[in-house]
């Protein structure tokens, strides 16, 4: 690593620990700010590409973690890089780990099925899902599903097909980098997740979970025909929370310095316009 790149991240280091005040205020007690710290600077030491996003989306996406509760570890949850901004995106981790403390569901397991797996699913009066993994040598992953119980017992699947998931992955702004390149498998397990979720009662926290990648899952706006307004692409309705957060990120002083108020940026539970539409995607 050349002398400008370790000057670059200890001068993001030093940026993040100026902020860990509001890290702590926006985490559980049993994180602490300096661990979430350090988890942030080793995906950072891991994604050299995060040092050239925009520095206050860099700082956005943590705080949105921050919120979340959850750590950009690679497993509850990444900051990747589209079109030179970070952008924080929730795993499947994250999301169980949402599920376990919502209260609102009682199991939700999610699984890959691969080409060399026992795997059968009937819909209809009588639906079921059967899967036995091969215990080694298992192929291409062909599906994946989801399986929620709900807290009076009542079961909820979701069947996807690799074919499905890729039918997604085309559509999503971030289909060709990031985790859809490094992580197919997680990704493809999120997609059921997200589809399966529409279907399902969801807290506060967890809906916002859901939400909060959309802009990566979204096609690209499609540019207007002559003499016609512009389009809105999908959610535009409505300033996502992650945006906020960036228009409320802390900027760097010359030294390196963040100044950042307590609470600025947290906007937790934000239901300022709780009549507006929620942000759709193609799943």
């Amino acid at each position: 690593m050349s002398t400008t790149a370790v000057t670059v991240v200890e001068q993001v280091r030093t940026q993040l620990t100026a902020m860990q005040p509001q890290f702590a205020a926006a985490l559980p007690k049993h994180v602490s700010a300096e661990r979430f710290v350090r988890v942030v600077m080793t995906a950072i030491q891991t994604s050299p590409s995060l040092l050239e996003a925009d520095r206050r989306t860099l700082f956005a996406s943590a705080t949105k973690a921050a919120q979340m509760g959850l750590l950009p570890d690679g497993r509850e949850g990444a900051i990747v890089v589209f079109k030179g901004q970070a952008q924080w995106m929730p795993m499947v981790a994250g999301i169980m780990k949402l599920v376990r403390n919502s209260g609102e569901i009682s199991t939700w397991s999610v699984q890959a099925v691969y080409q060399n797996d026992t795997f059968d699913f009937c819909l209809g009066d009588d639906e079921h899902i059967t899967h036995k993994p091969a215990l080694s040598k298992r192929g291409d992953l062909i599906a994946v599903y989801s399986i929620v119980t709900m807290k009076d017992g009542e079961k909820s699947r979701e069947v996807m097909s690799v074919e499905d998931v890729n039918s997604i992955r085309a559509r999503s702004r971030s289909g060709g980098s990031g985790p859809w390149v490094s992580d197919f498998a997680e990704m493809a397990k999120k997609t059921v997740v997200r589809r399966h979720s529409k279907r399902l009662p969801m807290s506060t926290d967890l809906d916002d979970a859901m939400q909060s990648d959309d802009e990566l899952f979204m096609p690209e706006p499609q540019p207007a025909e002559p003499g016609q307004p512009e389009a809105k692409p999908a959610g535009s309705r409505r300033a996502s929370r992650l945006q906020k957060v960036v228009d409320q990120a802390p900027a760097p002083d010359d030294a390196g310095v963040i100044d950042m108020d307590p609470g600025a940026g947290m906007d937790p539970g934000d239901d300022s316009d709780p009549d507006a539409d929620r942000s759709d995607s193609p799943i």
